[in-house]
């Protein structure tokens, strides 16, 4: 059966972050991911993770900046990432430099690296080099520590803007860059508000090992599966088949917002998740 993991900046969100890992584990995850870990020591987290037996999968390069202080003042101001930015080369390097360091404190193997928002003077062509230059560097500094690298098409109504939104996109970049540490994270709530036909999606892209994560959310309103629009039944049937035919051993990152996000939400939601693994 597929392999969940809980992401713990949208679930759990009625307790504090560093008592989600707990109540994560203690409803039957084994793994987990969030969007940052830098508000917080590596070596925190990873005696939160080895407390309650639990596995890291992914985290997110910061979203700008060039320290870990300034990820969280640059969400708030919009920033997405700074991949496909040109001029912001150091602040990529950096910030790559900072989530590998944290990375093999918390002994995870893929780091989403954040592609950003391409402004309207910024052509697709110029952003799409910029994109692959950074990327042909920050994966020769993965693949020194042997930590994969995902690039995620993310939709525009969730992000405006954001410079990659499309699976074929994703793979060109993959393609142009040319590295076996980079690999897809496919976002199936973003796939089906942009394009749709996950069926299709998943068995055109999965048998390519280039693959490396995906994340789950119903439409259209971002909660767990079962309260919106899309088969989840045929689609963890799909991917567990192809996996098997293919040997991906891979997870799926829950990063959906509970329905319920009062007191204990998240736990009573997991029934989609008890018949999925039943």
């Amino acid at each position: 059966m597929p392999r969940f993991a809980a992401n713990l900046t949208m679930m759990y969100s009625d307790l504090p972050f560093l008592e989600r890992f707990e109540a994560a584990a203690k409803d039957g995850f084994n793994a987990v991911e969030y969007l940052f870990p830098y508000a917080y020591p590596a070596v925190e987290l990873a005696a939160r993770l080895k407390g309650n037996g639990l596995q890291q999968v992914l985290f997110n390069t910061p979203p700008g900046g060039m320290t870990s202080d300034d990820a969280q003042r640059c969400w708030e101001l919009g920033d997405r990432g700074t991949a496909c930015l040109p001029g912001r080369e150091a602040e990529f390097q950096a910030g790559l430099s900072l989530a590998l360091a944290y990375a093999e404190v918390l002994d995870c193997p893929r780091i989403h690296a954040m592609v950003g928002v391409r402004p309207a003077d910024l052509s697709a062509t110029q952003a799409d080099q910029t994109l692959i230059d950074n990327l042909k560097w920050a994966t020769e500094q993965a693949a020194k520590v042997g930590c994969d690298l995902m690039i995620e098409p993310i939709n525009p109504r969730s992000i405006p803007g954001f410079h990659l939104q499309r699976q074929d996109h994703a793979h060109a970049i993959l393609d142009s860059v040319n590295a076996p540490n980079l690999k897809v994270q496919m976002d199936l709530f973003h796939c089906q508000i942009v394009e749709g036909d996950l069926s299709i999606k998943i068995s055109q892209y999965l048998p390519t090992a280039r693959v490396g994560h995906f994340q789950i959310a119903d439409v259209p309103s971002r909660h767990e599966p079962g309260t919106g629009e899309v088969n989840w039944a045929h689609v963890f049937a799909l991917i567990d088949r192809i996996s098997l035919d293919t040997n991906w051993n891979g997870w799926i990152g829950c990063e959906y917002i509970p329905a319920d996000t009062s007191s204990g939400g998240t736990s009573r939601g997991l029934d989609w998740l008890l018949k999925s693994t039943a």
